[in-house]
């Protein structure tokens, strides 16, 4: 893992040492001098890494070796951090970088971090200063490199698909007394490899079983193997462990001496496949591939080939770690193996830890086995483990230990339970083991959203990548990787499939804690407690969670334990006033600060104001302030945090402005302000910040002397998502224009909203004439980002047009479409013309009277071949649509046309005065879910269940909810 740190501080010395030799700009005698010995040094470690890393942990003196070099790593970091944000400072100040040429460098120098003058002394400071830190930071680093000698690390040995441990491979054989549970897995395993295809295909059908090391795969496939209806069905049956390393000459040679009763003694891999090819002709076959590792299709491909003269109803079963695995093999039934429930834990549990103790022992013992089996959380291997080695165990106060004790402290535990775990583990990229050790700073059993995960392994430098391509897609990436891995579980998904909440299980959690050692903390406290932070000094905590419980915020003693902090993570800020300051003076390799409140507190709970000391914080790139509701205004010095790529002040309800000189924030990528009340504007510099991915809440004019327009979007061509408000403010069509949405080809989340944040008179004051016209004019200005796939538009004034023509003919990409408040609209627009709209949300129209033809976008006359109105259209929701009172296709359209035809949902609320439902959408098959809320009195009337006149319309589908 501590190569994820080296390779990119090698890329970075590399950049930075060229880029000042491409703008012409004399180094201080030294730093080069510097660099390239750093570069050596890092290069001779780099080279025996992967051996270290096998080795740390089994060997504590290569562990404590790593360590060091990592606290230097960490601290090179920094030291190039401050080199490249120094350099940028300059810049920002319209610093000519050439002036430096004439500099006298023995002449006597100014602080670089004064006030904006003497910008050459400055320069000439900090490239001495960085000089001696560099050199520093080499004499560390020689020593480290000498100890790699004593080591006899071996260089570059273990490729990429090797392993770091040995395991004892599978077997076909099997004691059934000895599973536990699982009878739906086994029965549905059984079925499915019994069951004849209906469908004829050239090769073996395959299946998967999908889990996490030590979860029962093996055990669910043994047995399987062993039923007596399965033996019966096959005419061979076939098992090859497979493990790690996906040797094709060892498998070939395994299936043909299943085959054939002897091993071949073939030189060439051709010989084998068409032996194998041979003697499966016209056989019924099982063959069981356990603990498949391997991602390359060729490899398999060969095999895949060479197996498709079986006969039909032959079947592969895999066993995997990895979801893409099973894929790649061709899997088209992929089973998960989850844990085992508390009552299965406790049946392997008892079998094996209470084995030869007599009655009272079992007695007195038993409440603190079932607490024990519990902390196993439905883990079989981790079961097993603890309850064989309480086998010897007798006593209640040896039980008690094991209970209280850390799984990891326990050698005989660590031994049989964190290797399996290892193993998936070493099969991870460097950068993806970053990711998961770092999850360890959260709780157990806490729900990890995957966007915030994925925000703060960016803001640790975990996703920086050469590929061209966003690091929130990287992140994406890795969190999938770890999630078909089975690191994480109980996936919370989208209606569209997607993931976007996990857990980790305790076991896994454990096991990451493991690795990072004590680099990740997570420190709870209660009323009355005292945190005292000397006692974390020697642990070199890196990130930091603090989760204060009721009663008053922790005294903090002694700050400076923890100056080498990278993340804090703090859920109270009770007595901030006293406490950040300190923070802020000490803490300045932050990359990662959460200052945010959680569910409802009293005042004293909140930040009055963020200490002006901030700018201290040189490094950090991920700040969140989200739900202060005491914040009013920011310091201008947060605009000296040119490292920040993320600000978070979502429902900060009281905050006013932003500061005046956010535009100096170059790196800023995320502007998450959302639901602050009281924001009636953006300062112009946002229109500087050409990085932006998202704003949530871009507030345009108001008549604010210091507030950015809509032309400030101009240059923000990265734009993914962003909220536009106080559109109601804006009567020149010329800047909607000069805002240039239609080239904006990254952005894919638009909301649009034409209120009036002002209050009282001044709002009044705001508005314009003839907003219904304006409001048309300004839409049909803005013009439609070419890629959009959410659109949002909100209080739209306009009587037509509220998704004016040329938008929808542009919106092919649009999936989901919400409409709020657009009271003035006398139609629906024609919408069913949009091709790829799946989700569509229309609420308070309320001059809508009647949804007929027109909103399906089918013109009267148009005849000849069939037309798909809402082609991919699966959910539709009509909400407080006060006068609607029809809603009807007519017939007057020639043609044949095809309407909804995915329509799986249908939601109808507060919709009083509507009097029937199209009959076309009741009967429809497709309909699983058909929802009447609020005061929807006609529809309740016509929709109950056996007396209503559409009852025998709608008793088809599945969930029928009427309130």
């Amino acid at each position: 893992m501590v190569d994820a740190i080296i390779s990119p501080l090698l890329q970075q010395l590399t950049t930075m040492a060229a880029e000042e030799t491409k703008e012409q700009v004399r180094l201080v005698t030294g730093v080069g001098k510097e660099v390239k010995k750093l570069s050596r040094n890092l290069q001779a470690i780099q080279a025996v890494l992967h051996d270290a890393e096998k080795r740390q942990v089994k060997e504590e003196s290569v562990r404590l070796w790593l360590d060091q070099l990592r606290d230097v790593s960490y601290n090179m970091e920094d030291v190039l951090e401050e080199w490249s944000t120094a350099r940028l400072k300059l810049k920002i100040d319209g610093v000519d970088d050439h002036e430096n040429a004439a500099l006298d460098p023995n002449k006597k120098v100014c602080s670089f971090f004064l006030a904006a003058s003497c910008f050459g002394c400055k320069r000439l400071f900090l490239r001495r200063d960085i000089a001696l830190k560099l050199k520093e930071i080499n004499e560390s680093l020689d020593d480290i490199a000498k100890q790699k000698d004593q080591f006899g690390f071996a260089v570059n040995v273990i490729k990429s698909n090797e392993r770091a441990y040995e395991r004892i491979p599978s077997v076909s054989s099997i004691d059934e007394s000895e599973i536990f549970g699982r009878k739906d897995e086994k029965n549905e395993l059984v079925d499915r490899l019994i069951c004849e295809n209906s469908i004829e295909q050239k090769g073996p059908h395959i299946i998967s079983l999908v889990g996490m090391g030590g979860i029962g795969k093996t055990t669910l496939a043994q047995f399987a193997y062993n039923n007596g209806d399965v033996e019966k069905n096959f005419e061979k049956r076939i098992w090859v462990c497979v493990s790690d390393r996906f040797d094709e000459f060892r498998i070939a040679r395994a299936i043909i001496e299943a085959l054939t009763g002897c091993a071949p003694n073939f030189v060439e891999f051709q010989s084998l496949m068409q032996h194998i090819q041979k003697h499966v002709a016209g056989k019924k076959l099982l063959l069981v591939l356990d603990d498949v590792w391997n991602e390359n299709f060729h490899k398999w491909e060969q095999f895949n080939n060479c197996l498709k003269n079986c006969l039909h109803g032959s079947k592969i079963l895999i066993t995997t770690r990895k979801e893409a695995v099973a894929r790649i093999m061709g899997s088209t039934d992929i089973i998960s193996v989850n844990v085992l429930s508390e009552m299965e834990c406790w049946s392997v549990f008892e079998s094996l830890a209470f084995a030869g103790k007599s009655m009272e022992e079992r007695e007195n013992l038993e409440k603190i086995g079932r607490e024990i089996t519990r902390k196993c959380k439905g883990l079989p291997l981790a079961t097993k483990t603890i309850a064989s080695l309480l086998r010897s165990k007798n006593t209640e106060k040896e039980w008690q230990n094991i209970l209280k004790s850390e799984i990891w402290e326990i050698e005989q535990v660590e031994k049989n339970l964190l290797a399996p775990l290892l193993l998936s583990y070493n099969e991870l990229p460097s950068k993806v083991k970053q990711c998961f050790t770092y999850c360890a700073v959260f709780p157990k059993d806490v729900i990890l959203k995957k966007d915030k995960l994925i925000e703060l392994w960016m803001a640790q430098g975990f996703l920086n990548n050469k590929r061209n391509k966003e690091m929130e897609e990287i992140g994406e990436e890795y969190f999938n990787v770890l999630a078909s891995r089975s690191f994480f579980q109980e996936f919370g998904r989208g209606y569209d499939g997607e993931l976007f909440l996990c857990k980790m299980h305790d076991i896994v959690h454990d096991f990451a804690e493991y690795l990072c050692s004590n680099e990740c903390l997570i420190v709870e406290f209660h009323s009355g407690e005292e945190l005292a932070m000397s006692s974390f000094a020697e642990k070199k905590i890196l990130h930091l969670m603090l989760a204060i419980g009721c009663g008053p915020m922790p005294i903090y003693d002694n700050v400076e334990a923890l100056r080498g902090l990278r993340s804090l993570l703090l859920e109270s800020t009770k007595r901030s006033s006293v406490i950040l300051p300190q923070l802020f003076d000490k803490l300045t390799c932050l990359r990662a600060l959460k200052l945010e409140v959680h569910n409802e507190r009293s005042p004293e709970d909140f930040i009055k104001e963020v200490p002006t000391n901030i700018e201290n914080l040189l490094h950090l790139k991920y700040l969140s302030l989200a739900n202060q509701r005491e914040i009013e205004t920011l310091p201008e010095t947060l605009c000296e945090l040119y490292n920040l790529e993320r600000l978070d002040v979502s429902c900060c309800v009281k905050l006013r402005e932003l500061p005046q000189g956010i535009g100096r924030l170059r790196k800023l990528m995320y502007l998450d302000n959302d639901r602050t009340e009281s924001l009636r504007y953006l300062p112009v510099g946002i229109g500087e910040l050409i990085r932006l991915r998202r704003v949530t809440k871009f507030v345009v004019g108001g008549g604010y002397g210091r507030a950015c327009s809509l032309g400030s979007l101009k240059k923000l061509n990265l734009l993914r998502d962003c909220r536009i408000r106080g559109l109601g403010y804006v009567s020149d069509a010329g800047e909607a224009r000069r805002a240039e949405l239609e080239k904006k080809k990254n952005l894919f989340d638009l909301g649009l909203t034409f209120d009036h944040l002002r209050d009282g008179d001044e709002e009044q004051a705001g508005r314009r004439e003839n907003e219904e016209d304006e409001d048309e004019r300004l839409l049909e200005a803005l013009g439609p980002p070419p890629n959009l796939k959410n659109l949002e538009i909100h209080e739209y004034r306009g009587r037509r047009n509220v998704v004016p023509k040329n938008w929808v003919m542009s919106l092919t990409n649009l999936r989901d479409l919400y409409l709020y408040n657009c009271r003035n609209c006398e139609h629906l627009p024609p919408l069913g013309k949009l091709p790829s709209l799946q989700s569509l949300y229309i609420a308070g129209m309320k001059s809508v009277k009647r949804v007929g033809n027109e909103f399906l976008g089918v013109e009267s006359d148009t005849d000849g071949s069939s037309v798909i109105a809402f082609p991919k259209l699966k959910q539709l929701i009509f909400r407080n649509m006060e006068e609607l009172e029809e809603w009807d296709f007519g017939t007057a359209i020639k043609g044949e046309i095809i309407i909804m035809p995915r329509l799986s949902s249908l939601i109808i609320w507060s919709c009083r005065k509507l009097k029937t439902l199209p009959d076309h959408l009741l009967q429809k098959t497709t309909l699983q879910n058909l929802e009447i809320w609020g005061e929807c009195p006609i529809l309740e009337e016509r929709c109950r269940e056996e007396t209503g006149e559409d009852w025998p319309k709608i008793r088809h589908i599945p969930n029928i909810e009427i309130y």
